[in-house]
């Protein structure tokens, strides 16, 4: 919109006076960082209103237009049953989202900040025509001040495509717990283009991490084989930036022989 100065128009404003008058007094270093706080403020790609619509939007799919249905292969009336529950996870990590969003821009705006209060006291009372003698760049100025706020958009996009996997990791393993899952299968996202994946994730891929006190354990069906509990290892997405998942397992059928206990393979009828 004509009129609203950015956060650029500012800084060189504040150079410029600086410029002239020089670190003179504490309330013009005050003023300019009052000035560029405030500006600074709305120099950001990610809002709350942009979160909630960004998480929201897994819900309904996986939620309302019944996505978990057929990536657990549970019943549409179980997936009601537990509305409530995901629904307030929903809330829980928008809250959760926004706090950490809005702790990462505070941090941002202070180092920024931190930068220019550097800078300006290091100017001498009375001005400096040292920035504009051409044996000095105001360009040079500018870009060392608000580096850290130039990144502040590619952080909060990044923060925001990690609370997006954490989320849907939450919705997933409550299914999962609540809809008699009794294993998964780690599924690690190395394979994809240009992503960072954690050595000890690729380790896990393919690999089966049993359900504590699962129903098929309770009656006797069911044993670790040599494997560990979910509750042994992290979580899908639980670490910053990871993207992997599980692929719950419901039925005994599913599982390889040695998980199986005698009795589980007598149900089976392979035994």
């Amino acid at each position: 919109m004509a009129g609203i100065k950015t956060f650029v128009d500012v800084l060189r404003e504040a150079i410029a006076d600086f410029e002239q008058h020089g670190f003179d007094s504490e309330e013009r270093l005050e003023h300019w960082r009052s000035e560029l706080q405030q500006v600074a403020q709305g120099h950001t790609a990610i809002t709350t209103e942009h979160l909630k619509r960004t998480l929201t939007a897994i819900y309904t799919k996986d939620v309302t237009q019944g996505g978990l249905l057929r990536s657990h292969g549970i019943s549409k009336w179980k997936l009601q049953q537990l509305s409530p529950r995901l629904r307030n996870e929903l809330d829980r990590k928008i809250m959760a989202a926004s706090s950490l969003i809005k702790l990462n821009r505070e941090q941002m705006i202070a180092t920024t900040l931190r930068r220019f209060s550097g800078w300006a006291t290091s100017i001498p009372d009375g001005g400096t025509r040292f920035y504009a003698s051409g044996d000095g760049s105001i360009r040079d100025v500018n870009n060392g001040i608000k580096k850290a706020l130039k990144a502040l958009p590619f952080e909060e996009r990044r923060v925001m495509i990690d609370q997006a996997a954490k989320f849907k990791a939450s919705l997933s393993n409550i299914v999962a717990v609540d809809g008699g899952a009794i294993a998964g299968v780690w599924r690690s996202h190395f394979r994809a283009a240009g992503y960072n994946a954690r050595p000890d994730h690729v380790a896990r891929d393919g690999k089966i991490y049993v359900i504590r006190d699962n129903w098929a354990m309770e009656k006797g069906l069911m044993k670790l084989g040599g494997r560990e509990y979910t509750d042994q290892i992290t979580m899908p997405a639980e670490e910053v930036y990871c993207q992997c998942r599980y692929k719950y397992l419901y039925n005994l059928r599913d599982l390889p022989d040695d998980m199986l206990t005698v009795k589980g393979l007598e149900a089976l009828g392979r035994k």
